[in-house]
């Protein structure tokens, strides 16, 4: 396999066990380059954001929209971006790989594939096949990608040994770093660590421990998925609710500093 090369190398150099990459996610570019500003390292794109921009649920975006997105968050900013590519969009490795080498064109550091196809978990074979594809593309293409192999099924119900099993398989299939969303206790975040020797992204949620002790158990890389997106919202909601409902404007009063942040990020 081909070593990695330019700012895909940059990017893999960040994940550091016991030092971990802060890598928040951003749902356009104006977030994208916000986040920029306030001084973190690399950012990645979140599907679930990016789909509420478009009024449309998690899982209900197309190829074609997502590379364009990720055109658009890669060339807005001047760190490494990786992008949440969900399953693929696609089911078969060979056109999972070929969605990978149409991401590898955008100017992004890397990707993620998922094994969760939209409605169910792909057997344990025919995942690793598809990671050991997207590998090969991301690897070979012209401007490489660090890829992120997720493993979903502990959100669909598995337990624990068997979602290592296949971060396992994935590792074996080529990864560059390892992610299984849904952990939340310290003792199986360590025990997901332990069982790997790649880089592992934890996916930092309510009740998740904080950076700190994520260090301590070797932890590579830190997201936050959605959730800026979310907080984002949840401020519009809650002006909008007090114009609507109270005819009152307190919601404006202490936007000085953000005012400033979001007009230096956007002088760009």
């Amino acid at each position: 396999m081909p070593a990695l090369s330019g700012i895909a190398a940059d990017f893999l150099a960040l994940h550091v066990p016991g030092r971990p990459l802060l890598q928040p996610n951003a749902w356009d570019a104006g977030s994208a380059r916000i986040l920029e500003t306030l001084g973190f390292g690399a950012i990645a794109t979140t599907s679930s954001g990016f789909a509420a921009t478009l009024g449309r649920p998690d899982g209900a975006v197309t190829r074609d929209e997502v590379i364009a997105h990720c055109r658009a968050i890669a060339t807005a900013v001047d760190i490494p971006v990786a992008a949440d590519t969900e399953n693929g969009y696609a089911d078969s490795p060979a056109d999972v790989a070929e969605t990978v080498r149409l991401v590898s064109e955008t100017g992004l550091a890397g990707c993620s594939i998922e094994d969760w196809s939209g409605t169910e978990i792909y057997d344990v074979s025919l995942a690793a096949e598809r990671m050991a594809a997207a590998v090969e593309a991301a690897h070979a293409a012209a401007n490489p990608l660090v890829l992120t192999a997720r493993a979903e099924n502990l959100l669909h119900g598995a337990d624990l040994d068997d979602a290592i099993k296949r971060l396992q398989a994935y590792q074996e299939a080529g990864a560059d770093v390892l992610f299984m969303p849904g952990l939340r206790k310290a003792d199986d975040i360590g025990a997901v660590i332990s069982s790997v020797d790649k880089p592992v992204n934890v996916l930092v949620v309510p009740g998740c421990p904080p950076i700190n002790e994520l260090a301590e158990l070797g932890a590579a890389r830190i997201s936050v998925g959605g959730s800026f997106t979310w907080v984002a919202y949840a401020a519009l909601i809650d002006a909008a609710t007090e114009l609507r409902d109270a005819g009152t404007y307190d919601y404006a009063a202490n936007l000085k500093a953000a005012r400033e942040t979001i007009t230096k990020a956007l002088r760009y």
